[in-house]
């Protein structure tokens, strides 16, 4: 994956966290796509739901958390790639279709 397949991916968001992904990226942030391997949405909404609730106990949650959750759950047993886009005042993860070309979530 190139950085213009990512910035297409990300532009089919239109989720505060992946327009202010694409910002980064568009900007020169490096990235990384996890391409090993790919990992059930469910399996991903299982850790980063858990990880939503434990925000509950007074840790500030990633921005987009939330919405992010959401969308994994909605995607069901759709295997999933993740990417990470090293921002210049954060790391954001996007979770990416199979066949890469939109992004599910991102926080």
């Amino acid at each position: 994956m190139n950085r213009d397949d990512l910035q297409s991916a990300l532009d089919r968001d239109d989720s505060t966290s992946a327009r202010a992904a694409l910002a980064e990226l568009r900007a020169g942030s490096d990235f990384e796509l996890f391409q090993t391997q790919t990992v059930s949405a469910h399996e991903l909404w299982d850790i980063w739901s858990h990880r939503y609730q434990v925000s509950d106990t007074g840790v500030t949650p990633r921005p987009g958390m939330a919405e992010a959750v959401d969308r994994l759950h909605a995607a069901g047993s759709a295997r999933i790639y993740q990417a990470t886009i090293a921002g210049s005042h954060r790391r954001f993860i996007a979770f990416l279709t199979e066949d890469l070309t939109r992004s599910i979530a991102c926080t």
